[in-house]
């Protein structure tokens, strides 16, 4: 009698795996997609599109919703939103500027002032979060209203406008202005440093995602927050740090904000959030959390700093932009969920 050995099954982390699945199981292919489609489209309807001074101003539009959709991706990640993003970016520029002006202080002690009480908002976002276990879209919708009210309540009563006092005769604006407003001219093109900061960004944050320890508790955080804690990841420190990485990003946009125009309007902001989750999304971040990519947000914000500019470029209705970001993010949605599934499929 014969006795047949079967072969011992191959481990399946030994499989080699082709380019072609590889690029599929990345959550950021579908938004790149759609920036080399957006990319080729104004060029062509665009004459003005591909000079060195257009794609310059499509870089810093890019990088003012940058900014803020990296650390939002990772929010969204981590399971949760923030409806406040927006109107916290106007809140630390209101704080940096009223503590400046009135203290008549250096503007550095406003920045640093600004940043501390920043970071706290995000901290009170987190704190409220994992203590009540109500929804980040109810918590943040509330702090939203509360930031948006103060944010007024504050400019009138100390300034008596709806718009701080300008900032830039005093000592430290120009050093601070040079930090977080500067630029540099490479040959024809105006390099705002915003772009830096971006990128700057974008790396951190993907090291973070993919090379700590950190990151693996961000996604397991998001595809299932209990099994997370059950294997020992600190959920509650996890989401708060989160949030507490949202608000520093809105501290930097709201210092860029400042020393650019040297007075801010209290009353901007407001929907500015949906723009930073709209880039996010679009970059390959699931709303339900688990899956995304820092480097997939920030080319969600370059489609929209493409899109924003190019339609200007191409002399178009411009009222017809906020009807091609509903599209976007459905699209986007849909080719995200497509590209999820034959990853899946194909594992």
């Amino acid at each position: 009698m014969t006795t047949t050995v079967k072969a011992p099954a191959a481990d399946e982390r030994l499989l080699h795996r082709s380019l072609a699945r590889r690029l599929m199981g990345r959550p950021e292919l579908g938004s790149v997609v759609g920036a080399v489609a957006v990319f080729l489209f104004f060029a062509i309807t665009a004459e003005p599109f591909l000079r060195v001074s257009s794609l310059s101003t499509v870089l810093y539009a890019s990088s003012t919703i940058g900014i803020m959709a990296v650390p939002v991706a990772l929010l969204m990640i981590g399971g949760e939103f923030d409806l406040s993003a927006g109107v916290m970016v106007i809140s630390s520029a209101l704080i940096s500027s009223m503590v400046s002006y009135q203290m008549t202080a250096n503007t550095w002690v406003g920045v640093g002032v600004s940043l501390l009480v920043t970071l706290a908002f995000g901290v009170l976002n987190g704190v409220l979060l994992t203590r009540t276990k109500l929804p980040s879209f109810i918590i943040t919708l509330g702090t939203f209203f509360m930031l948006t009210g103060l944010n007024l309540g504050f400019t009138k009563l100390i300034d008596g406008t709806v718009s701080t006092k300008s900032i830039a005769d005093m000592e430290g604006f120009d050093s601070a202005r040079t930090l977080f407003a500067s630029h540099l001219t490479l040959g024809s093109a105006d390099i705002q440093i915003t772009i830096v900061w971006w990128l700057a960004l974008v790396a951190v944050a993907t090291w973070i995602l993919l090379r700590t320890r950190v990151g693996n508790w961000i996604f397991a955080v998001g595809g299932n927050a209990d099994a997370a804690r059950a294997v020992g990841v600190p959920v509650t420190r996890t989401k708060i740090g989160l949030y507490m990485g949202v608000a520093f990003a809105a501290w930097i946009s709201g210092q860029h904000l400042l020393f650019s125009y040297d007075a801010i309007q209290s009353g901007d902001g407001v929907g500015n959030e949906f723009l930073y989750i709209i880039a996010a999304a679009v970059g390959g971040c699931l709303m339900t959390g688990g899956f995304g990519s820092a480097i997939g947000a920030a080319v969600g914000a370059f489609i929209f700093g493409m899109t924003s500019k190019g339609i200007v470029y191409a002399q178009w209705n411009p009222d017809w932009y906020k009807f091609f970001l509903g599209a976007m993010l459905l699209l986007a949605t849909l080719l995200n969920a497509w590209v999820r599934k034959r990853a899946e499929d194909k594992s």
